[in-house]
C-alpha cells in the first residue's frame, strides 16, 4: 500500500516530506520519491529501494521549495525502478499515486497516438500526461482534474503540484483514502492520520469521489460531481510517539509485547465488569433476528474469522459462511434475507474487502464491520461499527491486531448467543470471566520469549515447516505458517491435525519441523495420535501446550513451548503469542527483514 503526503508551507518542505514518508514506511514499498516547486521549476528526486537511498539523493541534489508532494511506491505496473518510482512529472506538473488505474492501456494508447511520450512503464503516467494535455491547452488546474478524473477507472489516491500554481496542491480520492490536514498558515494531504500526526491533530476525511484544492489558506472539497462540498474536520488523536521502536529492537516484536496492554483495552470496550455482561456500541438492527453469518475477510483477518465461525456455531448456534475477500463477488454467493455480513480488517481499507462490503450492502445484508482504524472506509459503511484498540500497527506482519480482532469477535459471539437465547446469565458470567483472565495469560505466554528465541535455530535451516491443530486451534496453526513465510521466507503450511494422514504426511522427514499447537482438553488425545505418525516417520515435534499436556505428550519432542492453562474459548489468543514469537526469533536467525519483509504491503488496496 503507497504512502502519500504533500505539504502547502512556509518553510522548506523537503526534510518534512521524508519524515512522513518515513512514518507510512510501515505500510510497505520499494522506491520513493519527492517533488518540490521553486522558482516555477519541479524539482524532482527519486530512488528505488528503502527511504534511506532517496535521503542520499537528497544530500547529493537538495530540493528546495515550500509546497511539495512525496511518496512511497508499491510496485503494481513496471518493476521497482527509479524511472518507474513517483513522482510522475511532465513539463506542467508532477503527481503521485496511490491505487490502479484499470483502463490505463486504453488511455494510453489515446495519448500516445496524439504524440505523448512516456518515459515509464506504469499505469500512473497516463493521469500525468491527461491533465497536462489540458493545462498546456489553457485550461486551469482546477478545470483539468475535473474532466480527468471521471475518464479513470480503478483506484486512486492521488496528489497533483503545478509548476505555474507554487501555493496550491489538488487531491482526489476513490477507493484509496486521503486525508487533509489543517494547520497554523500551511495546509496537508496524507494518505492517513498517521502520516501528518506531527504537523497536525485537525485533519479531514475525503469521502469517496471527493477531490480538494488545498493553499496555505485552507481546503476547498468538491464532490464527484464537482458541487463545493463541507466535510467535517476532526481530532484525529494521532500520536508521533506511536511510531517508534522505543527499547525494542523491530516493531513486529514491540507490538507482540503490547498485547497484554491493547487486548485488555479492547475487552473493556465490550465487557461490563459491574455486572459481569457483554455489550456492543450502539446499533439501529435487531440482532436476535440475524439468522446467518457471513464472514469475510484477507490474510491474518481471514484467520480470526475462522476462530470466529467456531465461536459462533458454538456459542451462538448461528450458521457462518467465511470467504476470502478475494473470492467472495465472483463466486456469487447466496445471500439470504436477515444475514450479517461481518468485515474483519486492520485498515479498513483492503480493497477486495471493501468491495465485497459494498456488495452485501447492494444485496441487502445488514454490515459488521471488526477494523482498527474507527475512521476509514468500511468503518463509516458499517451498521454496526466494531472497532479493536489495538493502536498503530506499523509491522506489516499482523500481531497485535490480530488478538485484537479475536477479542472482539469473542465478544460479538458471547452477546449473539445472548440475544438468541442460546447463552444464560450464569454462562455469560463464565464467558465473561473467562475473557478478563486474557491479558494476564498473554503475559504468562511472554514470559516464554528467551526460550523460543533459544529454540529458533532449530527451525531456521529448515526448507518446510507444517503447523497442525484441531478445533479452533486450526486456525492458529494456520496463521502460525503465514507468521513464519512472512518474515524468514519458509516455506510453511497450516494443517487440521486429523488431515494431516489425508496428504500432507507425504511430507514428512527428518528435515521437516511440525510444529503442533494442542491445548489439553478433549481433542487432545486425538492430536497426541496426530504426533505420533509424525514421530514414526522422523518428524522432529515442537509441542505448543500447558504443562499437562506436555507431561503427557512432550517426551521425544525437539522442544517444547509452555502455555498456560486457559479455557478452550480463549485459548486462540493466548496460543497466538509462541507462534508469533517462534516467527520473529526465526526471521532473527535468517537475517530478514522483520519489519517489511520482501514484497508485501501493509494494506493492499488494489485488487
Amino acid at each position: 500500500m503507497c504512502g502519500i503526503i504533500g505539504i502547502v508551507g512556509t518553510a522548506p518542505v523537503a526534510p518534512r516530506l521524508v519524515e512522513g514518508l518515513r512514518r507510512m514506511e510501515y505500510r510497505g514499498y520499494d522506491s520513493a520519491g519527492v517533488c518540490t516547486i521553486d522558482h516555477g521549476e519541479l524539482i524532482r528526486r527519486r530512488a528505488p529501494g528503502k527511504l534511506m537511498n532517496l535521503v542520499a539523493e537528497l544530500e547529493v541534489h537538495p530540493a528546495p521549495g515550500h509546497t511539495g508532494i512525496a511518496h512511497t511506491r508499491w510496485a503494481t505496473h513496471g518493476a521497482p525502478t527509479a524511472a518507474n518510482a513517483h513522482p510522475h512529472a511532465t513539463g506542467e506538473l508532477a503527481l503521485v499515486h496511490n491505487g490502479i488505474i484499470e483502463n490505463f492501456r486504453q488511455l494510453k494508447e489515446g495519448l500516445t497516438a496524439r504524440g505523448r511520450t512516456f518515459e515509464s512503464e506504469t499505469d500512473t503516467e497516463v493521469v500525468a500526461h491527461l491533465l497536462s494535455e489540458r493545462v498546456e491547452a489553457g485550461e486551469s488546474p482546477e478545470a483539468a482534474v475535473a474532466a480527468v478524473l471521471p475518464q479513470l477507472r480503478g483506484a486512486f489516491a492521488l496528489a497533483i503540484a503545478f509548476r505555474q500554481f507554487p501555493d496550491m496542491l489538488i487531491g482526489a480520492r476513490l477507493g484509496s483514502p486521503l486525508v487533509v490536514g489543517y494547520g497554523e498558515g500551511e495546509t496537508y494531504l496524507g494518505s492517513d492520520a498517521l502520516a501528518l500526526a506531527p504537523l497536525t491533530q485537525r485533519i479531514t476525511y475525503l469521502e469517496e469521489g471527493d477531490w480538494v484544492i488545498i493553499t496555505r489558506d485552507g481546503a476547498q472539497i468538491r464532490d464527484a460531481d464537482n458541487n463545493p462540498v463541507a466535510r467535517e474536520i476532526v481530532t484525529s488523536g494521532a500520536s508521533a510517539i506511536a511510531t517508534e521502536k522505543g527499547n525494542y529492537r523491530h516493531f513486529m516484536q514491540k507490538e507482540i509485547f503490547e498485547q497484554p496492554t491493547v487486548v485488555a483495552q479492547t475487552l473493556h470496550s465490550y465487557v461490563r465488569q459491574g455486572d459481569q455482561s457483554v455489550a456492543l456500541p450502539q446499533f439501529d438492527f435487531d440482532l436476535s433476528a440475524i439468522r446467518r453469518v457471513t464472514i469475510v475477510a484477507c490474510g491474518t483477518s481471514y484467520y480470526a474469522g475462522m476462530v470466529a465461525k467456531y465461536w459462533f456455531e458454538q456459542f451462538a448456534r448461528v450458521p457462518v459462511d467465511i470467504d476470502f475477500a478475494s473470492e467472495f463477488r465472483y463466486r456469487e454467493p447466496v445471500l439470504e434475507p436477515g444475514g450479517l455480513a461481518l468485515f474483519i480488517s486492520q485498515s479498513g481499507e483492503t480493497a477486495d474487502t471493501l468491495a465485497a462490503l459494498r456488495h452485501c450492502k447492494a444485496e441487502g445484508q445488514t454490515i459488521a464491520v471488526v477494523v482498527n482504524v474507527p475512521t476509514s472506509s468500511m468503518a463509516r459503511e458499517a451498521d454496526l461499527l466494531l472497532p479493536t484498540h489495538a493502536g498503530p500497527e506499523i509491522g506489516v506482519a499482523s500481531t497485535k491486531a490480530f488478538t485484537c480482532q479475536l477479542a472482539v469477535l469473542a465478544a460479538l459471539s458471547a452477546h449473539l448467543a445472548v440475544k438468541k437465547g442460546r447463552m444464560n446469565r450464569a454462562e455469560e458470567i463464565a464467558v465473561v470471566s473467562h475473557m478478563l483472565q486474557v491479558p494476564a495469560a498473554l503475559n504468562a505466554a511472554l514470559d516464554h520469549d528467551e526460550e523460543i528465541a533459544a529454540m529458533a535455530h532449530l527451525i531456521a535451516p529448515a526448507r518446510d515447516v507444517l503447523y497442525l491443530g484441531r478445533g479452533a486451534d486450526f486456525p492458529l496453526a494456520l496463521e502460525g505458517a503465514l507468521k513464519l513465510k512472512e518474515i524468514s521466507y519458509i516455506h510453511a503450511e497450516g494443517y487440521a491435525s486429523g488431515e494431516m494422514k489425508h496428504g500432507p504426511i507425504a511430507l514428512i522427514d527428518e528435515s521437516v519441523p511440525v510444529i503442533v499447537l494442542a491445548p489439553s482438553g478433549p481433542l487432545f488425545e486425538k492430536t497426541v495420535s496426530n504426533m505420533q505418525e509424525v514421530r514414526a516417520r522422523g518428524g522432529k515435534i515442537v509441542l505448543i501446550s500447558d504443562a499437562e499436556g506436555l507431561a503427557e505428550a512432550g517426551d521425544d519432542c525437539i522442544a517444547t513451548i509452555e502455555m498456560p492453562r486457559v479455557h478452550p474459548l480463549i485459548a486462540p489468543i493466548v496460543y497466538a503469542v509462541p507462534v508469533q514469537l517462534l516467527a520473529y526469533h526465526v526471521a532473527l536467525v535468517k537475517g530478514t527483514d522483520v519489519d517489511q519483509p520482501r514484497n508485501l504491503a501493509k494494506s493492499v488496496t488494489v485488487e
